[in-house]
């Protein structure tokens, strides 16, 4: 670099800003389309099951075929991703789940709709954990935590804005001799399929790529991610920490027990974005009515979500950061079952969708502190699939339990029992953490 060159921190700042604007707004926008693809099902069911005659236990078994796909599918994506490069291979994921989206909206059954779930989640499978890997190509690790947290904020975030316009949508029933929850899906669909277009043009892949960036600043992040890389792969042995990787991972007791704790939160925000509307519908309300209130549990835990995170961060406390929003959302679920009120109802799923999605940051802060370094890559992607398979199942089990029950405080028993499950398991890794630092210096 030459005598001219900017100070470091000047450049590095510069350099960061210039990355983080090109790339978050721009993902955060796809991952919002891509959740509203994935639960917007859940406001076309309010019409769509009485059209093509689903019952709930069928709707809950194609909702849960979503998952399986995209369990068996989210490794493979992921390599080829690797393969083919990250610009081109998220916006083929973009591209064929906006038209998956599209072709749901013609489904006649409830085969057709389990088939339509199950090759949404193949198409989609892979763009969160593609994604995640795609910002390690691009952000050192001191912005990852930050980063993440501003990336996942599109969950609630999609609830949020996506419940009234949901609702709007429906209001289009009969107009070009289409049913309401029909034009839903494929206009929400039809914005996948232009911003898989728009990534060929906006994304680079790598930051060698990047005609926005100066030339001393891709030479300085180059740089600095080249000598993080070559840090870890020495940490590692000089790489041979990954062989034999996924055995490794795969019988590693932490991963499945972080596995449980976080299958809780996903199986949490994937079940109540795709049945909350139908809760809050069984309690006669209009499905504007029901687009207004469903918006605002979501709105809460947007906000609360980067404020409990930057706590954490704050104070570097990972346990009870993780363990208080599991015992909330658990203890929120419960008390459900005590009332019949709109209102009550209301708060609690608040405070169920708030101790949620605040659990996401101080969680992926928790699982890379706790799995051995050469294990953190593959092991968060593990922990990510197998809570999925959790996902999976109980969004099955709720659609059978709401069909012999006749009630849904009592379809979300099992959210309320696995979230539980978690708290007391980060307990659990909390005192054995306390142990290996008492143990460490006797070891010394």
């Amino acid at each position: 670099m030459s005598d001219q060159a900017v100070h470091p921190s000047d450049l590095e700042a510069r350099t960061m800003r210039k990355v983080g604007l090109r790339l978050i707004p721009f993902l955060v926008l796809c991952y919002f389309i891509a959740y509203i693809d994935r639960v917007n099902v859940g406001f076309a069911a309010l019409t769509m099951n009485r059209d093509l005659g689903l019952s709930t236990t069928a709707f809950g078994i194609g909702g849960g075929l979503f998952f399986v796909a995209y369990v068996l599918f989210e490794v493979p994506s992921n390599l080829a991703m690797e393969r083919f490069g990250a610009r081109i291979w998220i916006a083929r994921i973009m591209i064929t789940w906006g038209l998956v989206g599209i072709g749901t909206a013609f489904v006649t059954g409830p085969v057709t709709f389990g088939i339509a779930r199950f090759l949404l989640g193949a198409a989609e499978a892979g763009f969160f954990p593609g994604v995640i890997l795609y910002l390690t190509y691009w952000f050192p690790k001191a912005y990852r935590a930050r980063i993440v947290a501003m990336f996942m904020v599109a969950i609630p975030l999609s609830s949020f804005f996506g419940s009234p316009l949901s609702a709007g949508l429906l209001m289009l029933d009969g107009k070009g001799g289409l049913a309401g929850w029909q034009w839903l899906l494929i206009l929400e669909a039809v914005p996948a399929v232009l911003l898989g277009l728009a990534t060929l043009v906006v994304l680079p892949s790598r930051p060698q790529e990047a005609s926005f960036l100066a030339a001393e600043e891709r030479d300085w992040l180059t740089g600095r991610l080249d000598a993080e890389r070559r840090a870890a792969a020495a940490g590692h042995g000089g790489g041979a920490g990954h062989h034999g990787s996924v055995w490794a991972v795969l019988t590693n007791r932490q991963v499945w027990i972080l596995a449980v704790i976080y299958a809780g939160s996903s199986a949490t925000s994937n079940t109540l974005s795709l049945w909350m509307p139908q809760i809050l519908k069984a309690f006669g309300l209009s499905n504007l009515e029901t687009g207004l209130l469903n918006m605002i549990p979501f709105g809460i835990a947007s906000v609360f979500m980067i404020v409990w995170g930057l706590r954490a961060d704050r104070s570097g406390e990972r346990i009870w950061s993780t363990a208080l929003p599991l015992a909330l959302t658990s203890a929120s679920f419960a008390l459900t079952l005590l009332t019949g009120s709109l209102w009550i109802t209301l708060f609690l799923l608040s405070l169920v969708l708030l101790g949620n999605y605040a659990i996401k940051g101080p969680f992926f802060a928790l699982a890379t502190e706790t799995l051995p370094p050469a294990q953190t890559a593959a092991g968060i992607a593990a922990i990510n699939t197998l809570a999925h398979l959790g996902t999976g199942a109980i969004t099955s089990v709720i659609g059978l339990l709401r069909e012999k029950t006749g009630s849904f405080p009592m379809a979300l028993l099992p959210l309320c029992v696995l979230t539980a499950t978690g708290c007391v398991l980060v307990f659990w890794i909390g005192r054995s953490q306390a142990r290996a630092r008492m143990a460490a210096p006797v070891a010394g």
